[in-house]
Formats: structure tokens, sequence, C-alpha cells
């Protein structure tokens, strides 16, 4: 089990639009010009947009894979350790964040063609 930043940056380039822009110390990930995660190399963690209800069920289930961030309006987002989850897992929470910020008609034409779907 675990990502590496390889690995991580492939699930990236399945997703339609997105772009990444160096912060320093950070990579921001975003779709349109619109935030849905970070990528800290160093720590080997993401963090990714999610809704609130999924922040709390993810740190409550397994604290040793997510970390509550922060938390922004309606979402909240989650520190993913990549040496501690699986490739399916992560794409699709990947997938999740990337839907909660991309505009509908690219949500559905990614859907269209065979995306993985996410019920907003």
């Amino acid at each position: 089990m675990g990502v590496s930043i390889d690995e991580f940056l492939e699930l990236l380039a399945r997703l339609p639009e997105v772009k990444q822009e160096d912060g320093g110390e950070w990579t921001a990930l975003k779709v349109r010009g619109r935030g849905f995660g970070y990528l800290w190399e160093r720590t080997r963690t993401v963090g990714l947009k999610a809704t609130i209800e999924e922040q709390i069920a993810l740190v409550a289930e397994r604290p040793e894979v997510f970390e509550v961030q922060f938390t922004a309006g309606r979402f909240g987002w989650v520190v993913v350790h990549l040496d501690k989850i699986d490739a399916d897992e992560l794409f699709e929470l990947v997938t999740e964040a990337w839907c909660l910020t991309a505009p509908q008609p690219l949500v559905d034409a990614h859907e269209a063609a065979g995306g993985i779907p996410f019920a907003t």
C-alpha cells in the first residue's frame, strides 16, 4: 500500500483540465482556476477538498491516514498521507475533490466519457 508522488501525478492526469501551480513548498491543484487540492512533496501528503461530513468521517475512521486540514464554508479539507493509502481510494478522493470544484458541464462531460460519477 502507498502511493508515490509520481503515481499521484499520474492519477491527476486522468482528470480533465487539471493544472499544477508551484506555490514554493507546495503545488496547488486547480481546475479552471479554482483549487481542489495541494501536494506537499516533502511530507508526502496531499490536501483535498471534501464535504465537511466526509472530512469528519475519514478522520474518525482512519486518523493514521487522514487529518483535518481546515474548513471553509461548506467544505472540509482533509490531509491524506500518501504512504498509507492505496491508489484506487486516493483516485476516488481526488475525483470527488475535482467534482466539487469543476464547473458542472465539465463534470458532466467527464462522467459521460466514463469518468467516476460523483453525486453532489
